[in-house]
Formats: structure tokens, sequence, C-alpha cells
């Protein structure tokens, strides 16, 4: 007999050991009963756990290939399918919320902003219509990466820039579309270990769907920095993926810089990115501020 070609023996083994499974999958459990066709029925919702199949007759067979038998073999009834489905279900959850998770890792982003909700955010008067345009770019991503649309939130300092802009990247992640969100400081910083290969370094980025610059403006004002600090900028634009950048400038000031070195990297930006402008109190003074008359409460024992 040929190597690959199952013997008759071995068709019979295989098949007895099915028989066999069957066989015990078929018995009862608490509350089965067997209903007046011989068919096992679970005690719980009362749906057969059998159904009745033509299989292979092993004692015919050598004489008769063809002989068939009437066998009854398990199946799930209603309850137990059910469970099954509920099973799967968490099963699958579980396995989407670890490559969430996992995707959260890989994003860079920093552990305090990885729970960060549009549900969480402090709406106000001044920053509703922020809020509104958040939500709108991340429940529609997929058009604004089509167009390689990106994001320029500018304003002062705490008013809820780098929380809006890891409310889009959590919102995305959840969906699993991979987001990068990181600084330019922490970037140039990694970049050194790339030292003369740059390339692998903003290759990896562009993997990315979404990559989020936090605090453009904080870098380094270095030659070399300002030019790692384009070819990051200018290589979203060439593979056609968009960025958000939160920035604590003004769009005067960086409209009106007379500095080449930055006016590239602004020209650059401007042209794929939507400005929106973050006004009213400090999120932090007033954390603060709260911080303090709690403690203050506390210590004073009132």
């Amino acid at each position: 007999m040929q190597s690959g070609v199952v013997q008759v023996d071995d068709m019979s083994g295989i098949m007895k050991a099915i028989i066999k499974r069957a066989v015990n999958a078929n018995q009862p459990e608490d509350g089965d009963y067997f209903d007046e066709e011989g068919f096992l029925v679970c005690g719980k919702c009362h749906t057969r756990r059998q159904v009745e199949i033509l299989m292979p007759d092993l004692e015919k067979q050598p004489f008769d290939p063809d002989a068939k038998v009437k066998t009854k073999v398990p199946v799930s009834c209603r309850c137990r399918a059910e469970k099954q489905r509920q099973q799967e279900l968490r099963d699958q959850r579980e396995k989407e919320m670890q490559a969430i998770e996992a995707l959260k890792k890989q994003s860079l982003m920093d552990e305090r902003l990885r729970s960060a909700t549009f549900d969480q955010f402090q709406k106000t008067e001044s920053n509703a219509w922020n809020l509104k345009l958040c939500l709108r770019y991340a429940e529609h991503f997929d058009e604004m990466l089509e167009k390689n649309q990106g994001l320029l939130f500018y304003g002062g300092v705490g008013t809820g820039k780098t929380f809006a802009a890891a409310c889009i990247a959590n919102h995305l992640l959840n969906l699993r579309v991979p987001v990068v969100m990181t600084s330019f400081v922490k970037l140039l910083d990694t970049m050194k270990g790339f030292q003369s290969d740059d390339e692998a370094m903003i290759t990896k980025l562009n993997r990315a769907k979404l990559l989020i610059i936090d605090d453009l403006g904080a870098e380094r004002s270095t030659d070399t920095a300002l030019e790692k600090v384009y070819n990051i900028v200018d290589s979203r634009y060439r593979a056609k993926r968009p960025v958000i950048l939160t920035t604590n400038l003004s769009l005067d000031e960086m409209k009106e810089t007379l500095d080449i070195r930055y006016t590239r990297i602004y020209d650059r930006i401007f042209e794929m990115c939507y400005p929106m402008q973050f006004k009213g109190k400090s999120w932090r003074k007033a954390e603060a501020a709260h911080r303090f008359d709690e403690m203050k409460k506390f210590l004073e024992g009132s």
C-alpha cells in the first residue's frame, strides 16, 4: 500500500474510535431522558441531543463496501448550543481585548492617557465645539485616512489638547486601528538609537494609520533635531498617513517665524492639518487647586 493511503484496517479503527466517542457523548446527564423514538433529550430545554445519520456498517463492509447503518450521533441541544455560543463570544471578546491592549502598549502612549475617553472629557462652553469635532473625526477616521487629513491642536497650557488627542487615539485603538502617540522630544531621543538609520524609525512610525505628536515646539532647536522633525512630518505626507499635533504655540507664532528651519515644518503641517484652537482655563491649574483644597481640608480636619 502506498504511503498516505489509509488501509481498510486503519479505516476500521478510525471509525470505531469515532463511534466510541459518539457513544460516550450520547450518555444522559442529570434530568436527560429518551423520547418515544429513542432519541436522547435534554432535561432542561427539552430539545434533542441526538440526530440519526447513515454511517458505514463496519461488520458488513469487508463484503459489502456500500453497506450503511443508522447511527445516533450527538448534537448540541438548544441550551448547550447557547452556552457554547456565549463562551465563544467571551473567548472572542477576550482575544479582542488582548489585541487592543497589545496595540495600546505598542502605541507608545503614556500610561496615564491609555484610559482617556470622550465620556471623561470635561465639557465646557469654551471646548464643546472642539469635543464635537474630535469625536466626529474619530468616528469618520476611514474618510480622514483616505483624505490624509490631520489636525493641529493649539492653545494655552492645560486646555485639554493632549487629553483630546488621547481620546481620539483610544477610540481608534478600541477599534483595532494602529495608532502611535508620543512627542518629538521622546521620538528624537529614541532615534538616537538608530543613529545613521533614521529611515528605519520613520518606516516603523508610518505603519501606524494615525500618528499623534504631542507638544510640538518643545523639542531642541538644533539643525539636526529640526531636520528629523521635518523628515517625520514630511514622511507622513508622502505616505498619505494623517498626523495630529498639539502645541502651546499660537498660529501667529508658527506663521510669522522667519527661521526657514521652522517655516518648512509649519508649512507642511498647515498643508496636512486642520487647526483647532483650545481655549479656556487650564485644566491642570483647576485640578491642582482642587487637590490643594482637598488636602487642606484633610490636614485641618474639616
